[in-house]
């Protein structure tokens, strides 16, 4: 008789280490459980926050819990706000960021899962 479990309940996401007040709390993914088909994060992203631009070699989606959250994709501007989602193709050059007076909490799942290699950060 197998003791196998068929899921697996996450408790203790992976905290990503970060040095611009983002809070990346990963349960599921490449440095959680060493998945690399995908990945799903809890996101919470300062006031003011915004990464450099990039061309990720995996789609995204993202689903905004609360606040609001700017993307630049291809030149457009996009914002959303809590309750509205977003999927972008890999191979696309966006850019992320809160420029708003509130913080950000948000999901985003990544196809394949996110890596620091794959998703091709320009310098700033």
């Amino acid at each position: 008789m197998s003791n196998s479990k068929k899921y697996k309940i996450q408790d203790s996401p992976f905290v990503v280490p970060t040095t611009d007040g983002k809070v990346i709390k990963e349960h599921f993914g490449n440095a959680t459980d060493g998945n690399s088909k995908v990945s799903i994060a809890h996101m919470i992203a300062p006031a003011g926050w915004s990464e450099p631009f990039q061309i990720p070699e995996f789609d995204e989606y993202t689903f905004i819990i609360k606040g609001k959250k700017q993307f630049i994709i291809e030149g457009e501007i996009i914002i959303l706000e809590a309750g509205q989602s977003i999927k972008v193709e890999k191979n696309t050059r966006l850019q992320y960021s809160n420029p708003f007076a509130e913080p950000c909490e948000y999901l985003a799942i990544c196809l394949p899962a996110f890596s620091i290699n794959a998703v091709n950060r320009e310098d700033q």
